[in-house]
């Protein structure tokens, strides 16, 4: 039994190995190209292998460089001081490229945006109904807390 198992144990060494070598960020990797690349590793993992288990060991490692790489710090501290509905509304702006004027439909004006975002108005729940549909999100996934 040792036998087979120190060949097992080996062959699952060797292949954990060989994937750090292909996805470096796997391995701990600080490198933004790094990063980069295994972003588009789980995009392309999601659309065409939505069910790969590589997605969640690179979505655990893919967060972790997001929260503590130095480009990321001065996001990481506007979205935390933010109630959780208003700081995925900021995520999602920058993911998709939007602007304030970009939420007509969704919230209004973009002076009623702004007022969200500096934290003087709350998302109401038909805004949270409005953006759950349009980033086909649940509406708790706006939630205030």
């Amino acid at each position: 039994m040792h036998i087979i198992s120190g060949k097992v144990f080996s062959e699952a060494i060797q292949a954990s190995n060989n994937l750090i070598k292909a996805v470096p960020l796997l391995g701990g990797s600080q490198s933004r190209a790094d990063y980069e690349q295994a972003l588009e590793l789980v995009e392309y993992l999601v659309e065409h292998q939505p069910g790969h288990p590589l997605i969640e060991m690179l979505a655990v490692k893919v967060a972790k460089y997001e929260e503590t790489a130095a480009e990321f710090a001065a996001f990481n501290a506007r979205t935390q001081a933010l109630p959780g509905g208003v700081a995925l509304l900021r995520v999602l702006m920058d993911q998709h490229g939007l602007n304030q004027s970009s939420f007509v439909a969704e919230i209004g004006q973009r002076s009623y945006v702004n007022r969200i975002l500096k934290g003087e108005r709350r998302l109401t729940d038909k805004h949270k109904a409005a953006l759950a549909r349009r980033f086909n999100l649940p509406f708790e996934a706006f939630r205030e807390a």
